[in-house]
């Protein structure tokens, strides 16, 4: 049978997924750790070894391939913009739904200190913003120069004032800087565009940075690493929402837990869901993603507890481990980011873990009603997207796919009580990517739309019909 093999270089591990698109069939899944200091050919290799062993998917029957990469450090980015909650805020979004982690996103004209901060992070890409269109130029053209004079080597994209495109660019390209040209992130006070942004970020992605990070290797057998692994997941749920021919999900939330990171996917417009809910400030985009780079169930183990207070991990765990063995184990955790868990407790560490992990990323994601009192009378102010109504929550991620307790993981996406200002999901269905094959549908979504959204429907569980399930 002729086979689509989807590759992500993870992190930690590099995943196969074998589908076979004629017939809509999931064939195989696979991984090994990932080996970007030994060449990323070996971890697949090893992987594709074990996906022979499992499901007799041999070489010869691979007749495409598809990658993503999050593999040494991932797409590494600044955003730069004029006011921190408008365009600075509208690149760093563009950024983030483009796949990228955001280093920091700085505001109005960049200073010295600004700019030795810049060299220090070393990011693989800027994005630069400001100014509305036909509206302030001059801090987008110093922070031009800022930048030509730095002589940073990253390719910069540009995604501001149209009325200052052509001086920013001869600026920059004049330094002997590598940039591109897009439309403005916010061309005006009310309107979002990032989707130039975004497409300009995947194709320098594409065809400059995985060079970078040593992952062109991997070319003569995957082809070009396509984008960046969170963008793949964000992609599939895009298409789970829509469907491959309107027959979508609907509006739906996907929360993928990690290691270092929790990201949270939004498909839908957020739109007030209450009468009288008054929108402020920036537009949500459709499709939103947020990083919460301090929640992570191994490197940040120890913030999670810190975060949300030992006392809740002990009572998550029925006391059956005292607030210093709790400690030592995430502290252990940080440092063996690799670890499985052995035994029951373990799991149940886990699953506490990346439960609370689930609700600060939620809480962090979610819309939130504050009350504004006017002469008129108090007014309730939406700030973000009502996901109150949203019917789906997925989980993905190897805590979703490998440990147990995941209804209980899942259900801290939703509504709490004790945080009514909140908006999260209400009443949604809660999903699994049990077999960790969501990047992969994100892969697949513009080549084999109609093969990966059924292969994925096929394979979302129920959270509670896996419950207890190693």
């Amino acid at each position: 049978m002729p086979i689509t093999l989807a590759v992500d270089f993870g992190s930690t591990y590099t995943k196969v997924v074998a589908i076979d698109c004629d017939d809509e069939l999931l064939v195989g899944v696979a991984q090994s750790p990932t080996t970007v200091g030994e060449g990323v050919m070996i971890g697949l290799e090893r992987a594709l070894a074990r996906l022979e062993a499992a499901s007799g998917v041999k070489r010869g029957d691979i007749t495409r391939s598809v990658a993503s990469s999050s593999a040494a450090g991932g797409l590494r980015m600044v955003a730069i913009g004029l006011v921190p909650d408008l365009t600075a805020e509208a690149a760093r979004r563009a950024a983030l739904g483009a796949g990228a982690k955001v280093l920091r996103a700085f505001a109005y004209e960049l200073s010295r200190r600004d700019l030795d901060q810049l060299a220090r992070l070393a990011p693989d890409m800027i994005l630069l913003s400001g100014g509305t269109d036909g509206g302030e130029r001059k801090t987008l053209i110093r922070n031009a120069s800022a930048l030509a004079a730095a002589r940073l080597q990253a390719p910069i994209v540009v995604a501001g004032n149209r009325a200052a495109e052509d001086e920013v660019e001869a600026i920059l390209s004049q330094a002997g800087l590598d940039c591109t040209i897009v439309e403005n992130v916010l061309p005006e006070l009310d309107r979002l565009n990032v989707e130039p942004a975004r497409a300009a970020i995947r194709s320098i992605f594409m065809n400059r940075i995985t060079h970078a990070k040593g992952l062109d290797q991997a070319e003569a057998f995957v082809g070009r690493i396509v984008m960046p692994t969170p963008m793949a997941v964000l992609e599939a749920a895009r298409l789970l929402a829509a469907g491959d021919s309107g027959a979508g999900m609907g509006d739906l939330v996907v929360v993928d837990v990690g290691g270092a990171t929790t990201d949270v996917h939004s498909i839908g417009s957020g739109a007030p869901s209450t009468p009288g809910l008054v929108p402020r400030g920036l537009p949500e985009p459709f499709a939103k993603r947020t990083v919460e780079g301090d929640l992570g169930i191994r490197v940040n183990a120890p913030t999670i507890v810190e975060t949300a207070g030992i006392a809740r991990v002990v009572s998550g765990l029925g006391e059956r481990m005292n607030a210093d063995q709790i400690l030592a184990r995430v502290r252990q955790l940080a440092v063996e980011v690799d670890r499985v868990p052995r035994e029951e407790t373990e799991h149940d560490l886990d699953a506490v873990l990346a439960g609370l992990a689930v609700d600060t990323a939620l809480e962090r994601h979610a819309g939130q009603v504050t009350t504004s009192y006017t002469p008129m009378g108090p007014v309730q102010l939406l700030h973000g997207k009502d996901l109150s109504t949203v019917a789906t929550v997925i989980g993905t991620g190897g805590v979703f796919a490998y440990g147990r307790h995941p209804r209980r993981m899942l259900q801290a996406a939703c509504y709490r009580p004790e945080s009514p200002a909140s908006l999260r999901p209400r009443d949604p269905a809660l999903l699994i990517d049990r077999r960790y094959i969501l990047f992969a549908v994100g892969l697949l979504a513009q080549i084999a739309p109609r093969a990966a959204a059924n292969v994925m429907r096929r394979h979302l569980t129920k959270a509670e019909d896996v419950c207890d399930v190693v």
